[in-house]
């Protein structure tokens, strides 16, 4: 069983900075991109930035310039930190990732951390 642990949300006025952390663990002989995605109310769930186990980096274009995405492989953790955020960013942000078993990729989910951003 693979298990996916988001943590870092919460309530932030406009402009200000959040850092979304999200640690794997359990039973996986490795993890190849990893990703945030997000889903505000009555829209649909949308990739944030995702990265691969190199680190080579992808942004949606409503986050570039704000949003930087990074992983410690070590940790099989994965961070979003989250500068001049805007009330759109408003959203639940999930973790990704797609991680190796018994010679497969899985693709795992976190359940979610709340992000909302005041004006």
């Amino acid at each position: 069983q693979v298990r996916l642990v988001e943590s870092g949300g919460g309530l932030v006025q406009a402009g200000g900075s959040l850092r979304l952390s999200c640690a794997a663990s359990g039973s996986f002989s490795g993890i190849n991109a990893m990703g945030w995605y997000r889903q505000a109310p009555e829209k649909q769930r949308e990739l944030v930035a995702t990265i691969t186990s190199i680190g080579n980096t992808n942004y949606a274009d409503s986050v570039k310039g704000r949003f930087t995405i990074s992983r410690d492989n070590a940790k099989n953790t994965v961070y979003l930190q989250m500068n001049s955020l805007k009330p759109e960013d408003t959203a639940v942000y999930y973790c990704n990732a797609g991680v190796r078993r018994w010679g497969t990729v899985a693709d795992a989910w976190g359940q979610g951390t709340l992000v909302t951003v005041s004006s």
